[in-house]
């Protein structure tokens, strides 16, 4: 049987932390299930038995594991941020995006379209390319 490369030893207080963040219930589940994780690791269960407690695979374990081991209790029980794109609409764009929507139409219009408040924003410079999708989102969003 092959050792475990990343094996979880939590101290007094580590395990008091986990504890009462596994009780209060006040944090996302998945750091509920990530304390979850490490207790049961520290117990020295088995993976496998883990996962089908937990809900994690194997793979998924043995990363909380690693991260737990090389860079501690906090990294362990967080997501590190996930690289997005970036905004294409900031918010001084999105408040001009908002004034032309309420503003009147082009002559022979009725109303603005989204294609169109986003042709405007790009003939205005407060973006150099945008979608009439991503102009009806933050508008949306706006509400």
């Amino acid at each position: 049987m092959r050792k475990k490369s990343f094996t979880v030893k939590l101290t007094d207080e580590q395990k008091e932390q986990l504890n009462a963040l596994i009780n209060k219930g006040k944090h996302s589940a998945r750091v509920i299930k990530r304390a979850r994780l490490l207790l049961m690791a520290e117990q020295d269960k088995k993976d496998e038995e883990i996962s089908a407690l937990v809900g994690y695979c194997i793979s998924q374990i043995k990363n909380i594991r690693k991260r737990f081991f090389l860079e501690g209790l906090d990294s362990a029980l967080k997501e590190k941020p996930r690289p997005g794109a970036s905004i294409k609409l900031d918010r001084r764009a999105e408040e001009i995006a908002s004034a032309i929507a309420c503003s009147n139409p082009p002559e022979g219009r009725s109303c603005w379209t989204m294609q169109m408040i986003a042709d405007k924003l790009v003939e205005l410079k407060y973006v150099s390319d945008i979608n009439d999708e991503t102009v009806r989102l933050r508008l949306k969003k706006k509400r």
